[in-house]
């Protein structure tokens, strides 16, 4: 009977200790400036040390949220917790003029997921999405605005917008802003890029932009997702080894990743119950297609052999 009485104790004093760890460890939103709500991941610089993560820290400089990224400071425009994004804006482009320049040379190719499936870098330029009218796909989040600076006159190039009436180069030659992804073809001869800047307005038509336009995008700013970091909360104590998110439901769902299978996808903690779709595997030079059964823990073929559980 005593000891009985001593486990009990024990217990409870257990139960007392965690929600006193709990309480301690609860973190209220910060805000600054017109960001109202910043919590987790994110942290204003002087929060307490276990609110929100390291990485995703922000300062509060005259009452404007600042942002970090590769060096360089950037102004907080808005941060979505419901598709896990950030947006910024460079701090060089002002209100309302448009003769103000973006100040930092920017694009896709800074950042590490271009080039890596697999990065530590907190803010990425694309987004792992789901739908079902096309599967898996990597959503790009911006595109750019491209300066270049040329030896003669553009005239036959609609997509190479003069800068002249609007901005004071203090360069010689001939200066355009062209939106988009400037290809081989699009890339006129004695130009050269001077600046590149990224914009994730909706509104940027790469066929019918004018500079007005450019600007309004640039003033805009551009989207980073912070999606890694999301799912591994959501998913990393699961059974599953990858996380997307369903672009009609903005719900995050974690996926099989198997050395045989391409990712198949399931609700966060638990299997599909019995789907079938025909899954592509693409690999250089080589495309396999099958149909996946899911049903309960297991995956069967379309012969109906038994893979793995769980992988």
């Amino acid at each position: 009977m005593v000891l009985l009485l001593m486990f009990f104790l024990f217990l409870l004093q257990q139960v007392r200790a965690t929600k006193e760890q709990e309480h301690a460890t609860y973190c209220l939103p910060s805000s600054c400036g017109k960001i109202a709500n910043i919590s987790r991941p994110f942290r204003l610089k002087g929060d307490p040390i276990h609110c929100g993560d390291r990485r995703y820290e922000l300062n509060c400089e005259n009452n404007v949220t600042v942002l970090n990224l590769y060096g360089r400071n950037y102004h907080v425009q808005a941060i979505n917790y419901d598709n896990f994004t950030i947006r910024v804006v460079d701090p060089g482009v002002e209100e309302p003029s448009c003769s103000s320049l973006p100040r930092y040379f920017l694009s896709q190719s800074n950042f590490t997921d271009t080039y890596l499936s697999r990065t530590v870098d907190p803010y990425r330029a694309t987004q792992s999405q789901f739908s079902e009218d096309i599967g898996f796909y990597e959503k790009i989040l911006f595109k750019h605005i491209i300066y270049l600076n040329c030896s003669h006159p553009v005239s036959e190039n609609y997509r190479y917008v003069n800068t002249t009436p609007f901005v004071k180069w203090e360069t010689k030659g001939y200066m355009y802003a062209f939106s988009g992804n400037l290809t081989a073809a699009d890339f006129e001869v004695g130009c050269r890029i001077k600046l590149v800047s990224p914009t994730s307005w909706w509104g940027l038509h790469a066929n019918e932009s004018s500079y007005t336009v450019m600007n309004t995008a640039l003033l805009y700013g551009f989207e980073m997702s912070w999606l890694h970091f999301a799912c591994d909360d959501h998913c990393a104590t699961s059974s599953y080894g990858e996380c997307y998110m369903d672009s009609s439901t903005l719900n995050l769902q974690c996926s099989l990743s198997c050395n045989i299978l391409p990712l198949l996808l399931t609700d966060c903690g638990k299997v599909v119950q019995m789907q079938v779709k025909l899954i592509f595997l693409i690999k250089p030079n080589l495309i396999i297609s099958s149909i996946i059964f899911i049903h309960d823990n297991y995956l069967f073929t379309n012969d109906q052999q038994k893979l793995s559980v769980f992988c």
